[in-house]
Parts: C-alpha cells; structure tokens; sequence
C-alpha cells in the first residue's frame, strides 16, 4: 500500500514516464465529487498544477445529483479554482438518440468537455490557453480491468483488451497506476471529504454488474484475477504496437490513392492473410461495421458494379479493383439555368456561360462553343441516366451515353460523376467530354454561346 508521499511520487512519476502532459500545461479536471476524482483534485493541487474543475449534472438522481453539484462548487471555493457547471437532461437526450443512459452520459459529457477546451479560452479570466489545455479524468486501475472485460465480452479487437489509454488526444487519465482501495486509502489519510453515489450499488448499469458481481465472482476462484489483467493490459498494449505496424504495411502496399477515392487492386487483396482481419482493418475507418466484412469480402469474386456501403462511403468492384469512394452530396438533381445566368454551381463543379461572336475552336474540353441560335431556353444541367442519348460530335447517328461510356473505357465511379447539358430535352453535352453535333458551331453560325467548365 502507498502512503501519501509514495501515491504523490507515483502520480508524478507516471505523468511523466507516459509524456501525459507539462507541469506547466494547463488542466481541466472532470469532478464529480466521488473519491476519485477528489483525489485526482489533491494530487493536482499537492503536485503544484494548474487546473480548474468542470462538474456534470446528469439529473439522473434528483436531490442527491444537486447535492453533487453543490460538494463540487465547494470543493472548487476549497482550492480556489475555477468550476464549470452544466445540467444535462439525459434520460430526454437518451430517448432522442436511442442510446443507454451510460452511453448518453458519457457522449454529452466529453462533447461538452471539448466545448469548453474550443472555447477562445478554457478560462474567462483568459488564464488557460486552449492549445495547452487539457481534459484530466479519474479513472483509475480497476475502472481500466471492468471496461477491458466489457469490451471482451461484448466483442472487440485488440484495441478493447487494451483497455483506456493514459493519453488519448487531449484526455489525459493520470491515475490509472493506482487501484482503487489505494485511493480510498489516500482519502482516508488526507482526511478528504467525498460524495458517493448511491447507484453505484445497484446493478442496472452493465459496468456495476461487473464491479458487484462478475469480477468478484472471478476473483473467489482466481484471487489474482485483478493483477493478472493489469499485467495483459500491458501486453495487450505492446501488441498492439505491433499489429497496427503490420495493418499500415499491408495498407502501404494496397492502398492507391486518387483524389477522395482508395483504389485496391483485387488479386492483391486477395492473396492477403489473415484476409478478413486485414479487410476490417482496412474499411472501418470508412465506417463500415465488423458484420459487413463478409459481404465486403465476397466483391473480390464478384462481377463489376457489385457494391457495398456505409453510411458515409461505398466499395465498389470495377473490374480488377475494389473503390472506396464517399456518397455524393448532391446540391442539386436538376438545375434549371434561364437565359441571363452567367455562373452556375453543380456538384461537380462551376459552369460559366458567354455569349459571343467569336468563332475560334476551343480544344480543350472543358470550354466548349454552341452555335446559340439553336439552343431554346431554359436549360437543364443534370446527372445523366440510362435511356439518354446524343449525336456525339463528327456522328450523323445518334448513340446511348451508355455505350458511349463503354467506348471512352469510362470506370464506374467516373460514370456517376457525369453530368450532362440539354435544351429542350436535347443533350447539348456531356460535360467535359464532347457536344453533340446539332449544336456544333458551322460557317453559317452568327452567334455563339461559350461554355467553360471548372471541375472541383
């Protein structure tokens, strides 16, 4: 056990073995008036930082959440610190987001958290500066060993039997060293006043369950069960190391990258082992969850246009390659342009419109040049669909965009970025690529629209 000296040396001496922060950075320090984060107060204070104290009322337990807040604003009077304090309804913020009120609790806290840290200052007296500001909790050991066993029994990677991290951005967690009758022993000496919450004891949140009854079930046959798993943290931590080592490897060598989009040549993948690892490793970061890996896994031998999707991106298969691209945020389907526009705004990017006398050829296919006494008002700029044709430019015959695509070798992904031109349910171009051959500017055209297209 620790006396006070050696629990103050530890807390140092962890802080500065894991770089967590400067002595001179400025901390915020989430208190809710338990042990631990009463003692996270005194080491800070005892340690000489500087700090200041933010305090959540989840509402959760009536007048013993307000007699929190109050112990809180007390404690921060105590060291003369600043104290924010905000009021949550979270059972509402629940029932909005569907989620459990453990998972609400803490997804509004740390938004909150990072508010504050936003903010122009962490203080109004203007004393924290916002790039040395950090969010300081009191987790500690046995928090660490209940949130491993969740995320193992839950399902999880390695990065979930690694447990919490002492620095994660600007979160920092500089008790995790101590177990928690270490903390309630450091109260006890130092005569520290604390709150408990009388939840705590109830076995309606899964993290009680585990602290009441899992793990001291565990520990009635294996008394060591606590050590044992702080020691596989350890491991677990180190191997991690390694095995996001070997991921960035295989994405080095997969990976080719092109603007927004990933391209993944599909023998390659293939040959890749573990293959599903590999892949899970690969996508998530695009969203994509665990349960649809299988799916992913089938495109290698599936036909093009075959595809999968996240709610923020899609894998396609396109002949030898696998293309991670995000979903369009279309501005618009259809834009109507009258006569007098000069400038107009696609998802794609900018048209710019001039009327002209000018007979001189464009090369470029990005500017283009109609013959205006033809085109009939309004215009319709949208993304091509099945069924639409043209008389490409130099044909006397006409030709579905489909085919067209085909002959200029356009890949999928690119297909869907077309947008075409069209006056009276004509197609006047497909933009940036050719105009169709009514529309073409002959020795008998007076007067001339110029098109110039600019990609984003």
């Amino acid at each position: 056990m620790r006396n006070n000296y050696n629990m103050l040396k530890q807390f140092q001496q962890y802080i500065t073995q894991h770089h967590l922060f400067n002595p001179k950075d400025k901390l915020l320090l989430a208190v809710s008036g338990g042990v631990d984060s009463v003692v996270l107060c005194e080491l800070c204070h005892q340690a000489g930082f500087d700090f200041a104290i933010a305090h959540c009322n989840f509402q959760l337990r009536g007048e013993e959440s307000d007699r929190d807040e109050q112990f809180v604003s007390d404690l921060a009077a105590k060291y003369k610190v600043e104290i924010f304090v905000q009021k949550f309804d979270t059972n509402a913020e629940a029932a909005i987001h569907k989620t459990s009120i453990e998972e609400t609790a803490r997804n509004v806290r740390y938004k909150w958290f990072e508010k504050i840290r936003n903010s122009k200052t962490c203080l109004p007296a203007g004393r924290f500066e916002i790039q040395n500001c950090y969010i300081v909790t009191g987790h500690h050991a046995k928090d660490n060993i209940e949130t491993v066993l969740m995320n193992f029994f839950r399902g999880t990677g390695i990065k979930g039997v690694r447990g919490i991290l002492p620095k994660q951005g600007k979160i920092i967690r500089p008790l995790l060293f101590a177990k928690r009758i270490e903390i309630e022993q450091y109260a006890n000496e130092n005569k520290l006043a604390f709150v408990t919450d009388s939840t705590n004891a109830q076995n309606d949140y899964t993290r009680n369950y585990f602290r009441n009854e899992l793990i001291p079930g565990i520990q009635k046959v294996f008394p060591k069960v606590e050590e044992n798993i702080l020691q596989n943290i350890e491991r677990f931590t180190d191997v991690e190391v390694l095995y996001n080592q070997a991921i960035d490897l295989h994405k080095s060598k997969l990976f080719e990258v092109k603007g927004k989009e990933v391209h993944i040549p599909v023998l390659k993948l293939a040959k890749a082992k573990p293959l599903h690892t590999i892949i899970y490793e690969i996508v998530k970061e695009f969203n994509f969850s665990a349960a649809q890996v299988s799916d992913i896994e089938k495109l290698i031998t599936s036909d093009s246009g075959k595809y999968v999707q996240s709610s923020t991106h899609r894998i396609l298969r396109n002949r030898k390659w696998l293309i991670i691209s995000p979903l369009q945020n279309e501005i618009a389907s259809t834009i109507v342009i009258e006569e007098n526009e000069t400038d107009v705004q696609c998802a794609i990017g900018n048209l710019q419109f001039k009327k002209s006398a000018n007979l001189t050829i464009h090369n470029s296919p990005l500017t283009i040049q109609l013959d205006r006494s033809k085109i009939i008002y309004p215009l319709l700029l949208r993304k091509w669909k099945q069924g639409d044709y043209f008389y490409p430019l130099g044909m006397r015959h006409k030709k579905k965009l489909s085919k067209f695509f085909i002959d200029s070798k356009l890949s999928i992904t690119n297909k869907e970025k077309v947008w075409v031109l069209e006056s009276n349910k004509k197609i006047l171009w497909v933009i940036g690529m050719r105009i169709d051959d009514r529309y073409k500017i002959t020795e008998n055209t007076t007067a001339v629209l110029e098109i110039s297209f600019m990609p984003i």
